[in-house]
């Protein structure tokens, strides 16, 4: 009896390890906006925008559309300049590299986006998107959310623009615009499909070929109303083109379509939400005469027809870090993104083994002005870090902890003053932050937490200490977060030290540990 027992509880572990559940939007509950597709076999690879962030222009890559894992980056950093080295109160807030294009043409995988920031339209190539060197190709002017497109003929163009779309030929190794080429209008007010009057024009292009059409999908905004998604079509690629609305729901807007191997078709774009940023949506798509029909009689599904046995969400773009390294190991994983360029010399994981040691190598006044602030994105519906900081050669003037990074940020950590430390919190909501609590604290380290609640975008960030790694306690007050167009991205946990007095002093982080539980105490 015993053993039959024994066996059925077997057998049902077996089959709950086997049993599927429906995928459920939101996809993926962090920031990952503008996203564009590609898929390559079996394996979907997806390019998302991340601005001011590096390295930059992430790629991830899926089996199935639902859960996506980090695969490289484009590129290490877009630029060298004041603005990205945060110098001289200069920044890249909210620029840096915008909406992408991603293509596999001839073996070789293509991203390119473009960046006021740098003035430049840039592309990006290899023959191995997870593993490869990347090519770099720039070229002015700047290309406004452009769509890289390789036509049948073997022509190569960029759609961009906003409001009315442009067409321009390239090169045939794509170091810049073919000479002679005109920039054609081929689609004048694109967002008149959707309204005569607007409050966003027509953006975002991506251009997909289908049964002899050429499609072009854009974004839009009608006054009074939300993000819209609209698409021309054309047997030409200079038109002329016809268009319509396609999507209206939630704000659901700008991304790709893509097939599966099966021929099924997707489309894939983010809703704004909050300040966890924009979050990407997936939902079946269908032609009808030749038109693409997205979700389910206008409506984007909350339950997909998608079976999975498990859905990653965040996990597989964010990750805990203990900074234990061996030799061969790469520095970072690909989780992490330093805001704006770091400065090399200023960041080990080997000076003290098992630490991420960030010194500070200039004067700096504010934490959204510091260099080597690494981050990783917050994740909903709920999202907690912490960490542990080793404090004691921190100089006088110092600033070190944890933030949760947006232009309206806030923070725990620790500064020293007249050679004592202090634990303290910080809430940067106002034109002036405020530290809103300061403890004495008499050791040489302290662990930090910050919860993020973005349950019906609730989107409070809670601020706690630990003297001892297990019982934590409150400090500060609660953060309004709040998404804000000068940063134009959803909130980061950070870690960070800067120096107001003096450089050469540093703190080491022992580890960093994210879950998806928050303290509700």
């Amino acid at each position: 009896m015993k053993r039959l027992i024994v066996i059925l509880f077997l057998m049902i572990f077996i089959i709950s390890g086997f049993s599927q559940n429906k995928a459920k939007n939101p996809i993926i509950w962090a920031d990952v906006p503008d996203v564009a597709m590609v898929r390559v076999g079996d394996t979907y690879y997806m390019s998302s925008t991340t601005m001011h962030m590096n390295p930059g222009l992430p790629i991830m890559k899926s089996k199935d559309l639902v859960n996506w894992r980090m695969a490289s980056y484009a590129y290490d950093t877009l630029a060298d300049n004041e603005k990205l080295r945060l110098e001289n109160g200069n920044n890249a807030y909210g620029a840096g590299s915008w909406a992408s294009s991603i293509r596999y043409y001839n073996d070789t995988f293509y991203v390119s986006t473009f960046s006021a920031t740098s003035g430049k339209t840039h592309i990006y190539k290899t023959d191995n998107i997870e593993n490869g060197d990347w090519e770099s190709i720039t070229f002015e002017p700047v290309l406004h959310d452009h769509t890289l497109f390789f036509d049948d003929d073997g022509k190569v163009y960029m759609v961009y623009g906003a409001g009315n779309i442009t067409l321009v030929e390239l090169k045939s190794d794509l170091t810049g615009i073919k000479e002679g080429t005109k920039h054609e209008v081929i689609i004048e007010n694109a967002s008149k499909v959707a309204s005569e009057r607007i409050m966003l024009p027509a953006e975002g292009s991506q251009m997909v070929k289908h049964n002899g059409y050429y499609y072009i999908f854009n974004i839009t905004w009608p006054p009074n109303d939300m993000r819209t998604v609209i698409v021309h079509r054309a047997k030409d690629i200079r038109g002329p083109y016809e268009g319509k609305v396609v999507l209206r729901d939630r704000g659901i807007a700008q991304g790709s379509i893509i097939d599966t191997p099966e021929g099924d078709w997707y489309a894939y774009m983010f809703r704004d939400y909050g300040s966890v940023g924009r979050i990407p949506y997936l939902m079946p798509m269908k032609w009808v005469n030749e038109w693409p029909v997205l979700g389910e009689d206008g409506v984007v599904p909350d339950e997909l027809d998608i079976e999975v046995n498990n859905q990653l969400g965040a996990w597989g773009i964010v990750s805990s870090d203990e900074f234990n390294r061996i030799a061969g190991d790469a520095p970072f994983s690909l989780h992490w993104q330093w805001n704006h360029n770091p400065d090399n010399r200023y960041w080990s994981l080997t000076d003290y083994p098992g630490y991420l040691r960030l010194t500070a190598g200039r004067i700096d006044d504010s934490p959204l002005q510091a260099r080597n602030t690494l981050t990783q994105r917050t994740f909903g519906p709920e999202s907690s870090a912490s960490t542990f900081i080793e404090i004691d050669n921190m100089n006088n003037g110092d600033y070190s902890g944890m933030i949760a990074l947006q232009k309206n940020y806030g923070y725990v950590g620790v500064k020293k003053v007249n050679d004592q430390y202090s634990i303290i919190m910080v809430n940067g909501e106002g034109e002036e932050s405020v530290e809103v609590e300061n403890i004495p604290l008499n050791q040489n380290g302290v662990h930090l937490k910050i919860d993020c609640d973005f349950k019906e975008r609730t989107d409070k960030a809670y601020f706690y200490y630990s003297l001892d790694g297990l019982n934590w306690t409150s400090i500060g007050n609660t953060l309004q977060m709040s998404y804000t167009l000068p940063h134009f991205m959803g909130y980061r946990f950070g870690l960070f030290h800067y120096a107001t007095e003096k450089t050469g002093g540093y703190t080491d982080f022992d580890y960093f540990r994210i879950s998806d539980e928050i303290n509700t105490n």
